[in-house]
């Protein structure tokens, strides 16, 4: 459904719930004495009708659904994470090697339109720019005589404390419910209709399929075969056969079919099934027999009672989402539905929504992303577009891995797993583009990729030149070590990160002004320099901030991880030697910090993209305690490029302002977050939140959604600066409130940490792992029993809290920077032993 995300409201049915004002005010301070049964759901007075950006998600991370909750027609949309079209492939443009001199020759001749010129027709590559995400089908249930004016007491709602969606309403005095969910341990998609009086159920079920080569059918009176074939897609010939079988399950009433329809008569309660399985194995295996695996899906599943099938999947899903607990109080807001408090939220009193908004990313990233299955991509998991926006693949130059930036703080480590999959099999691919392109070892990847695990470039060259998509991945491999400490993971990834770092041993080359070893070619990316004979149509560049941020990080987490497992001494030897000659950061003539090499940065521009903080977030390299010029830099830069953006720019944006220790700022970037995508007057140039929470580019990404809870995280606990940092960015709107169970690295999970004023009452830390735990606070505090909370001094002696020295930026004469704004605090170090808690309070 390309072009879908025009919003227009749907007409209301009518009032759900009797405690449900029209307009609560939500004015006056949160109250935390009380706790309403709606806090953890979203839910509506009305249908989604036809816009799918208000239709409700479920997803296992494997079988996604969208449910629209229409009492006449009702739509579940169904996704599988493996249907894509084309099939195992390759992109590499093999005359790029022949090329690479003389492209990087004119980069530094200053020559940006013929290098970028050469390298489209040299670089860029002429197979395919990666295949397409694609839907299985639809699920029609049609109901006769519950269209709108025959229905009262419409009521839909998404339970993320359940991962289960409800929709209930009332037809000539009986009430219908429908439940819907994708179940983890049982893999099949479940809905169960009931109805409060006896024989009330008359429906028809049926199912479109959008796919060229598809068949639909009821041969049997109980049961809907699906099978189909995606795509080919320029040029790479579809190897996906998709097979999704619908059993219907009555109790009470007849069941008959008629063509491809199923039709039940005068039921008490209707349970149907939906498994749904291809012939993918894995990137480069599509051998597994489809049919057979969704038949043994479902041969399983309705073996088990509808009540055991509902428990299992609550407790599956629950033993991941409980972890995190977040309280900021409630005001009368909670009482509206969820599309009046986003749109009310930016302008009102309703911390509660924040709360909601976050526990729902979490509960995406549940739902989208689950070990032994695909990361979540562009769209997460869910998609009814035949030809999607950027075809819903991974675009690995921010929004992939902002995806998975909550992982590991918001406790949902196992979410990680996918990705951290993906990036080892991106390992084996991209070897062959680091060796046919660019004659380096190792390996590498571009700035997209898709199932198929294609690593060369894709899309034009303003998008398509930039080679450090493996690079940044590769943090992701480091960072999951940094919480857990587990010896044996890092052992499994050591060699990934090796031959990532390995690619740009070979690839550096040295630029002739300053000797510095720079990536080239390359480029900010999808932005272009301020350059006026590049008449906006170049972005080719060497040496440019963000590549060389990436690549401190990088060499650091490589060095740091050899060091770890005791071996490859004589390599890290030549990495520290490599990283020694990397450019430094530097500050221009507007005191930004500069975004390329050059010093031409335009303080007007306002792009989505802000590459050249990576080292801010989610680099660890700017620190307003050890590099307060650079942290100054980057403030200035962040303030250029404005409060607007797409929805994932302002996503990151939260958590700049969060690194920055600026809450208030922080909690501004998300009320524009939270703004109804399209509103009227709205002047952020995109970006908002469609009515189902889904955040808007627009179109719909998902990435938004995730960087966002991240972002928030952030502003109550940080990690990465040599001590965990409680409190840091906290909003002047958050008074009181209580979070439980975010992780910090080194081991540690924040077990309990309450606030008021501004001020920290209690704190409760455990440590998995051991080591000393230095905390910085905003106030004084105690520690029970007999542990002794010593002044810091001195440099953190936790392995997992070793700051790597970073080069004194070069300065441009013109600038004037500012003596960093950073807020009194006090730290703490104290020892801890595994697996031991330890309770702080204010003094």
């Amino acid at each position: 459904m390309k072009g879908f995300f025009l919003i227009v409201l749907p007409v209301l049915i009518s009032v759900s719930l009797p405690s449900a004002g029209s307009e609560a005010s939500g004015k006056g301070g949160p109250m935390f004495s009380s706790v309403s049964d709606t806090d953890l759901k979203l839910w509506y007075n009305h249908p989604a009708k036809n816009v799918w950006e208000a239709a409700l998600p479920i997803g296992n991370g494997r079988l996604a659904g969208m449910v629209f909750g229409n009492t006449d027609k009702e739509i579940i949309q169904l996704n599988e994470s493996s249907v894509w079209s084309g099939g195992p492939n390759r992109n590499d443009n093999p005359d790029a090697l022949a090329a690479l001199s003389a492209i990087r020759k004119l980069i530094f001749e200053g020559k940006f339109i013929e290098a970028s010129k050469m390298a489209a027709e040299n670089i860029q590559s002429k197979k395919n720019n990666g295949m397409m995400f694609q839907p299985v089908a639809d699920l029609d249930l049609s109901f006769s005589g519950h269209d709108s004016a025959n229905v009262t007491n419409y009521y839909r709602e998404l339970d993320i404390e359940k991962a289960v969606v409800k929709v209930s309403y009332t037809v000539k005095g009986v009430k219908f419910t429908r439940e819907v969910f994708s179940s983890f341990p049982d893999q099949v998609m479940i809905v169960h209709l009931s109805a409060d009086k006896p024989s009330s159920l008359n429906f028809t079920i049926g199912a479109t399929c959008p796919h060229l080569i598809s068949d639909v059918s009821a041969k049997v009176n109980d049961l809907i075969v699906i099978n189909g074939k995606t795509s080919d897609h320029e040029g790479v010939k579809s190897m996906i056969n998709f097979t999704s079988l619908i059993k219907v399950i009555p109790e009470g009433g007849t069941i008959t079919s008629k063509g491809n329809l199923i039709n039940i008569n005068d039921a008490d309660a209707v349970t149907i099934y939906i498994s749904i399985a291809t012939n993918f194995v894995n990137y480069n295996d599509v051998s597994a027999d489809g049919n057979k695996r969704a038949e043994d899906y479902l041969n399983s599943a309705v073996k088990i009672p509808y009540t055991k099938l509902l428990s299992n999947h609550v407790a599956a899903y629950q033993k991941y989402f409980n972890r995190v607990k977040f309280d900021l109080g409630t005001t009368d807001s909670v009482k509206n539905p969820t599309d009046i408090r986003l749109r009310d939220f930016s302008s009102g009193n309703d911390p509660q929504f924040l709360v909601l908004y976050f526990q729902f990313n979490r509960y995406l990233l549940i739902s989208s992303s689950q070990p032994g299955g695909q990361p979540a991509n562009l769209q997460g998991i869910w998609n009814a577009g035949m030809n999607p926006s950027w075809d819903s693949k991974y675009t690995i130059n921010i929004n992939t891995e902002m995806n998975y930036w909550p992982a590991e703080e918001t406790n949902l480590a196992e979410m990680h797993e996918p990705l951290i999959q993906m990036v080892k099999e991106l390992s084996v691919t991209g070897r062959e583009t680091a060796r046919v392109m660019y004659g380096a070892g190792g390996w590498m990847a571009h700035h997209n990729t898709d199932i198929w695990r294609i690593t060369g470039p894709v899309d034009g060259i303003n998008s398509a030149m930039w080679p450090m998509g493996g690079a940044w991945l590769s943090q992701h491999l480091w960072e999951k070590y940094m919480y857990s400490g587990d010896k044996e993971y890092l052992k499994s990834v050591y060699p990934v990160l090796k031959e990532a770092t390995q690619f740009y041993l070979d690839f550096l080359i040295e630029e002739p002004v300053h000797k510095w070893l720079v990536v080239s070619p390359s480029m900010s990316p999808e932005n272009k320099p301020n350059l006026p004979e590049l008449q906006n149509t170049a972005s080719i560049a060497a040496g440019v901030t963000m590549d060389n941020q990436i690549l401190f990080d990088l060499f650091s987490n490589t060095i740091h991880a050899a060091e770890a497992l005791k071996c490859d001494n004589d390599f890290i030897d030549r990495i520290k030697t490599i990283r020694k000659r990397l450019p430094p950061m530097q500050i221009g003539q507007f005191s930004q910090l500069q975004e390329w090499m050059q010093d031409v940065d335009n303080p007007k521009d306002q792009h989505r993209h802000v590459s050249h903080l990576f080292g801010l977030y989610p680099g660890k390299q700017i620190s307003p305690y050890s590099t307060p010029e650079l942290f100054d830099a980057a403030r200035t830069s962040l303030i250029y490029r404005g409060d607007g953006g797409t929805g994932w720019s302002m996503a990151w944006k939260v958590n700049f302002w969060a690194r920055f220790l600026d809450g208030n700022h922080a909690f501004t970037m998300i009320r524009n977050q939270l703004t109804p995508a399209k509103a009227e007057g709205r002047t952020m140039g995109g970006g908002g939140t469609y009515p189902n929470l889904f955040d808007a580019h627009p179109p719909f990404q998902i990435d938004g959604n995730f960087g966002c809870t991240a972002g928030i995280a952030e502003m109550l606990m940080q990690s990465h600066d040599g001590a965990i940092y409680l409190l840091p960015a906290l909003p002047d709107a958050w008074k009181k409130g209580r979070i439980s169970g975010l992780r910090a690295r080194g081991g540690f999970e924040i077990v309990s940490l309450e606030w008021e004023n501004g001020k920290i009452t209690k704190a409760v830390i455990k440590s998995t792992i051991g080591g000393n735990c230095r905390l910085r606070v905003p106030n004084e505090l105690i520690a029970e029993g007999d542990v002794t909370l010593a002044p810091a001094k001195g440099v953190n002696l936790n392995q997992f809290y070793i700051k790597d020295i970073v080069a004194k930026p070069i300065i441009s004469v013109k600038a004037k920077l500012d003596k960093a704004v950073i807020p009194e605090t006090t730290v703490y170090d104290f020892p801890t032993s595994p697996g031991k808690v330890y309770t702080l309070k204010m003094r």
